[in-house]
Parts: C-alpha cells; structure tokens; sequence
C-alpha cells in the first residue's frame, strides 16, 4: 500500500470519528468532535441540572435528562436523603452503533438531595415526559409550618 492508500485507510478505520475526508473535517475544529468535550470529565462529568419548585402541597424537582431510558433510572430514600440515579447500560459488541460523527452519549449520574424530615418519604412519585424527570416530594404538614413574623419593638 503506497503513502496515499494509507492515509485514506488511516480515516476509514475503525477510530468511531467519522468517516474521513471533508466531511469529517466539517465537523472538527475548535467545537467539533467528541475528543474536545472529554477533558470536561471529572466530578461534574454527567451532571443533570435540577430546578426544584415549591407550592403549598409538594416540592418539585425537575431533572433536565434528555435521550435517557426511564427504567433505568434508580430513586431512593436513605436516611432523609433521596437519591436520583441512572446507570448506563453496557451495550453488546453486537448492538453497538457505528458512528459517523458523536458529540454526546449517555453517562452514568447520581443526585443528592437533603430531605430534612420535610417531605412524606412513603409518597413520593416521578415521572419522565420530554427528556425531563419529575420527581414530586409531598410536604409533611408536621415540619412544613408557615413562618411567624416577628415584631420587632
């Protein structure tokens, strides 16, 4: 094989970074491929963004997760504390896809979040519509008492 056979060979091969030529060179540069993304990893690495709301009954938080299988997500109570989890599952060599260009794929995760007596552990519900996981946490009417002013004289 000369030096050009080669190198065409070297972008066709099995690197999972597209399929060579121009088109991968369109998707590479400064924000392009996968490769770039990696050196984010560390603790933060798959961090889901949660907003949690409040109302008079309940408290609401809601996990930005799109692309995500909701059987595989693990919720828990343990000692005041609820746990949000998801477990990538392991992928056959046989289902494995073969990318021509991939800029994200599902990471393992677990949230924490401090009850601190304030929610109905026995009722809690989730739910997971449009790549958003809803977990509702019923307030404990014993511990969720309204605040009191306090003159100040």
């Amino acid at each position: 094989m000369n030096n050009r056979q080669s190198e065409t060979q070297n972008q066709y091969e099995g690197r999972n970074r597209g399929c060579g030529g121009p088109f991968s060179r369109m998707f590479s540069g400064q924000f392009g491929g996968r490769s770039h993304w990696n050196k984010f990893g560390g603790p933060f690495q798959g961090r889901k963004s949660a907003n949690i709301e409040e109302d008079e009954a309940a408290f609401k938080i809601s996990l930005y997760a799109a692309g995500l299988i909701k059987n595989n997500f693990k919720i828990s109570v343990t000692d005041d504390v609820l746990t949000i989890a998801y477990v990538v599952p392991q992928e056959n060599e046989t289902n494995q896809r073969q990318y021509a260009y991939r800029e994200y794929e599902p990471v393992s995760f677990e949230r924490s979040f401090q009850l601190n007596s304030k929610v109905l552990t026995d009722h809690i519900s989730a739910a997971y519509t449009d790549g958003v996981l809803q977990v509702t946490l019923p307030k404990n009417p014993d511990t969720n008492k309204p605040s009191q002013q306090v003159e100040v004289k």
